[in-house]
This record gives structure tokens, C-alpha cells and sequence, in this order.
């Protein structure tokens, strides 16, 4: 074994599970127990006010041809993790034999808590910049494995490319990025500017790396003068050197723009934190590149829980029983937990009647709807985002 991964057919199988799983299968097996039951997902996450669902699509490939159905909200669905009379919200519920899923709830959690996280914190970051660019930078920080992943949930959160090649062929897209310090290194500074500039495809974006040796203001100018279809510049100045960073980037944009230089942007990069988002953008920034923030984001704590027995009630301590039904308000994006079968409750919030928020996406084991792309599920968390705001 070369690298430590899981192949898909590892994760097929139940090999990733827990083996307390497989121990709870064992003694089923042998007692002959077989008990419809409704397990669903929550998260009683008390650190993010809302959260972008994500990972339904690689759920749904992981339960098709079980007989089991699963019920979910949509994927890129914006959710806060209580509902409007503090309820846990249940993203997805899976109803059938228990030995039909047992040995899937880690996999099954596995693959919707680090997605969700990385395209909650990516949604975020988008939601504070809006329309300038924030490109995805964050492969290289974790296990090459799971570039495509990280990409995937990196742009359907809000990131407008992405740096890896592989995540951006499984996205469709062309990979985005500038140009890394080793070619500065390697060819000199102008050099590599020129070289870039000469050899690359012209569709490739002439965007010059200015910090490597000397002063930012000074390299962006040369670069400017060298580069004939410079169309920005890239400050990753260490934190050792950075001193004012939004001073710096003022400092750039206004050297550049006196000497006619209107139009080459200025993108961001290097350790940036949500907190540091407005100050740079009050600087001029007219992009970032977001790395370790968003491919390590923390994952979102959800659970996996039986809250029904052959059609009765019941769930351990800490959890609500019973199979429900979550509705939404379309208006302003608030939700209401109610028992299976309720009516359709009224917003408390506008008065609006809400709407089901979940779907069969399997029943029986087939596939019951169209699972929509990763560019239509982007769209829809982008739609989502005026519903909600950052403290």
C-alpha cells in the first residue's frame, strides 16, 4: 500500500465503519432481529449559527441498491442546526431494516461532516466578499487523496475556481491559480514574470507574484512595465514581513493606478482569517486566495440517531423521538421541526407558510430523483446566502 487510503470499494463494503458496528451485526445476525427503525441525521453544533449542508450525492452512492429509503433536504441547503423553537433540524433520515445500514452511519457521517464543514466556512468567506474573486488554495495542506473533494465543496460553498487539477476537471472548470515562488526562485524574478507571460497559453491569466525578494510596491511597478497583459498582481508577503498588510495593498493600488495602471487587480493571500476579510477589502483587495482556513475547516458534529422502533417513538437521552417532517420557509430561509404526517406550520418569524424542505432521494434502494450538479447546487447556496449574516 503506497498511500494510506480507503478505496471506493473499502467504503463499499463497511470497511471504514466502526467495528462496534460490525459486533451490533454479529449479534443481530445470531438473534435473528430484524427491526424497522427511522435513524436521523442532526447536529446540536453551537459554534456556527447556520451551516451549508453538503455530501448528498456521495450518500446517496453510498445507500443506492440497499433496501432502505432516505429522505434529505437538498444539498447546499443553508440550515440553522436548531429550528424556530429550538428543535435539532434533521438534514436527512434513513428508514428501513437496521441491518440493512447499520455498518453505514460512519461512512455515512464521514462523508456529510467535512464536506459541510468545508463549504460552510467557504460560503462564509463568500457572504463577506461578495462579487470579488475567492479562489480555493487549501490542497496542498492536506491529503492529496482528497484534493477533489476538497475542491468540490470549496467552490459549491462559494469559491469561484479552484488551484488542483484534478478538482477542477471532476468540477468541469479550468484550474486557477498564479504563479509559486520556486519558478521566482528558479528563473529570477522579472525573468519569470516575462517567461509566464511569453510561454503560457494566452487564456491563462497574467497574474505576477510580487513579494519573493524585495518591496512589494517596487516589484508590482516592474512587473506592470514588463508584462504588456498584466492583469493583476499577487501579495503573499510572510507574516514576518508583513507589517500594515491593508497598508500595503493601498500603497500598490495607488502606485500603479497614478501611473495608468487602472485595471491589474491586487489578490490576497497567505494565512487570511475571516477577521481579516473587511480591512483588506476597505484596502482595495480585489480578491483572495484561501487556503488552510477552508480545506481544514472544522467539520460540522453531526449524529446519527434511531428516534423510531416499528413505528413507536423512541430515542436515547439528549435526542428527540419520533420520525419528522422539516419545513421551510421560503421567504426567509427559517425552520420548523414537526411530528411526520403535521400540517404545514406558519413562520413565526414572517408569517409565511413553509414548505417541505425534505425529498425521497431513495426508496427501496433506487434512486428517486435527479441529483443536481455541483455548478446548480453552488447556485442554490448562493441564493441562500441574503437569508443569513455573520456576527
Amino acid at each position: 500500500m503506497k498511500f494510506y487510503i480507503s478505496s471506493e470499494d473499502d467504503i463499499l463494503s463497511g470497511k471504514t465503519t466502526d467495528v462496534y458496528f460490525l459486533r451490533t451485526m454479529e449479534i443481530l445476525k445470531k438473534e435473528n432481529v430484524h427491526k424497522k427503525v427511522v435513524a436521523e441525521v442532526t447536529t446540536q453544533d453551537q459554534h456556527n449559527e447556520w451551516i451549508v449542508f453538503s455530501g448528498l450525492e456521495e450518500v446517496a452512492n453510498l445507500l443506492i441498491g440497499k433496501k432502505i429509503n432516505l429522505r434529505s433536504v437538498k444539498e447546499g441547503s443553508i440550515f440553522t442546526p436548531f429550528d424556530q423553537h429550538g428543535i435539532p433540524v434533521p438534514v436527512m433520515d434513513v428508514e428501513g431494516d437496521y441491518q440493512n445500514f447499520a455498518i453505514y452511519e460512519t461512512p455515512l457521517l464521514g462523508l456529510i461532516c467535512q464536506a459541510s464543514g468545508i463549504s460552510t466556512k467557504s460560503a462564509r468567506f463568500k457572504k463577506l466578499i461578495g462579487n470579488r474573486t475567492l479562489l480555493s488554495f487549501g490542497v496542498r495542506r492536506m491529503h492529496p487523496a482528497i484534493a477533489p473533494m476538497i475542491d468540490r465543496y470549496s467552490y459549491i460553498g462559494g469559491c469561484d475556481f479552484v488551484s488542483s487539477v484534478i478538482g477542477a476537471e471532476k468540477l468541469g472548470l479550468k484550474p486557477r491559480g498564479t504563479m509559486p515562488h520556486a519558478l521566482i526562485l528558479v528563473l529570477g524574478e522579472e525573468n519569470a514574470w516575462k517567461k509566464f507571460d511569453e510561454d503560457l497559453d494566452p487564456s491563462v491569466p497574467r497574474i505576477a507574484l510580487v513579494d519573493t525578494f524585495g518591496d512589494e510596491k517596487f516589484a508590482s511597478i516592474k512587473a506592470a512595465e514588463l508584462v504588456k497583459n498584466l492583469s493583476g498582481i499577487r501579495l503573499d508577503t510572510p507574516s514576518s514581513r508583513r507589517g500594515n498588510f491593508a497598508h500595503i495593498i493601498r500603497e500598490v493600488k495607488w502606485e500603479l493606478s497614478i501611473r495608468g495602471y487602472k485595471n491589474i487587480e491586487v489578490i490576497v493571500s497567505g494565512g487570511i482569517k475571516e477577521e481579516n476579510i473587511k480591512e483588506l477589502m476597505d484596502a482595495g483587495a480585489d480578491g483572495f486566495g484561501i487556503g488552510t482556513t477552508i480545506s481544514s475547516a472544522s467539520t460540522i458534529d453531526y449524529a446519527m440517531d434511531i428516534v423510531e422502533i416499528d413505528g413507536k417513538p423512541i430515542a436515547k437521552k439528549g435526542k428527540f423521538a419520533g420520525k419528522k417532517d422539516v419545513y421551510r420557509c421560503e421567504n426567509c430561509g427559517t425552520y420548523s421541526v414537526v411530528k411526520h404526517g403535521s400540517n404545514a406550520p406558519i413562520c413565526e418569524k414572517c408569517g409565511s407558510e413553509m414548505v417541505n424542505a425534505m425529498e425521497t432521494v431513495i426508496e427501496n434502494g433506487s434512486l428517486k430523483v435527479d441529483l443536481p450538479d455541483a455548478k446548480n447546487i453552488r447556485e442554490y447556496v448562493q441564493k441562500q446566502l441574503k437569508y443569513v449574516s455573520i456576527d
